[in-house]
């Protein structure tokens, strides 16, 4: 005969259950935490190319943090000096304003990576928000939201951004929200595929019985779980949140003159890149680079950090 149990015994059971689920998952966590580091590290050393690239893009961003050491203005103007060649003084040459190329191309950097690490940023935020919710809830509300998300994925981006600034002002801030508008689908929908395998976890399930909210488990188990994926679609958000820039700098809406930023300098260039082939190929080398590194460095973090990919 069945032993009946009291709800009072039931729900000691149950919180023991939790408890001990939660001990074996804070070990796992733990575990995985101690060893991010030593994957990091293995991977780095086995991929020299991986390496090389997170040097070149350190390189890169502390040079455009430390811009102004430079001697010179981005933004003076010597006509007596416009279109010069590269020397000791000028490394990169002159513009056809007589500005430093080498400067401008950190500060444009600035530009360029600001507003792609500020995009990635909030299309992340956006994202992780969305695809969670979608799918935790699922039912009709992740069909809407899955909804939303094809038609945002479906349109042509740069073709509205550039609508859209015929009626918005044209500044940093207004690019930053137009890229992340236009970026957090993807993410959504990484972040949903994973929400749906977590929720069936059993630790989300004892949180369930012990009355968590569903806020709370979202926020606490199953966002914290994911965190992996988070960051590799964050790194390939940066590259392609730079490139978007670059190309709308390059067509004229990107960040407002006297402001610089790599597409606005090859944009500068086009019409010079027959006497002066140098005034295009700095800043098309620091786009080449930066999203090179980018698009390398995640696809390295993505076999570091899954484990699934380890040998």
């Amino acid at each position: 005969m069945a032993k009946l149990v009291s709800p009072l015994t039931q729900a000691a059971i149950n919180a023991e259950e939790f408890a001990k689920v939660e001990r074996e998952k804070s070990y796992v966590e733990a575990s995985f935490e101690r060893g991010l580091l030593h994957h990091l590290g293995k991977a780095l050393k086995d991929n020299k190319l991986a390496l090389l690239c997170l040097i070149i893009l350190c390189i890169i961003i502390f040079s455009s943090v430390f811009a102004f050491l430079s001697p010179y203005d981005p933004d003076a103007m010597d006509v007596m000096l416009k279109m010069a060649p590269p020397s000791a003084e000028h490394w990169f040459g002159t513009d056809e304003l007589g500005r430093d190329s080498f400067t401008r191309a950190l500060y444009g950097g600035r530009v360029s990576l600001t507003v792609g690490f500020a995009a990635m940023v909030v299309s992340v935020i956006i994202g992780t928000t969305v695809g969670s919710i979608s799918g935790y809830v699922g039912g009709t509300v992740d069909a809407v939201l899955m909804r939303i998300v094809d038609i945002f994925q479906s349109v042509p981006s740069l073709l509205l951004i550039i609508v859209f600034f015929s009626f918005v002002p044209n500044n940093m801030m207004t690019l930053v929200v137009m890229l992340a508008l236009f970026s957090w689908s993807g993410v959504a929908r990484i972040v949903r595929a994973q929400t749906l395998t977590l929720k069936e976890r059993d630790f989300v399930i004892a949180a369930k019985t012990l009355g968590v909210s569903h806020p709370m488990i979202i926020l606490k188990h199953i966002i914290p779980n994911m965190t992996t994926q988070i960051i590799v679609a964050a790194s390939l958000s940066v590259a392609s949140a730079i490139l978007d820039e670059s190309a709308l700098s390059f067509l004229g809406y990107g960040v407002a003159l006297p402001k610089s930023s790599w597409g606005s300098m090859l944009q500068n260039a086009q019409q010079y890149i027959l006497y002066d082939p140098l005034l295009a190929l700095i800043p098309g080398a620091f786009i080449l680079l930066t999203v090179l590194c980018l698009n390398i460095l995640g696809d390295m973090l993505q076999h570091a950090l899954d484990p699934k990919l380890h040998k």
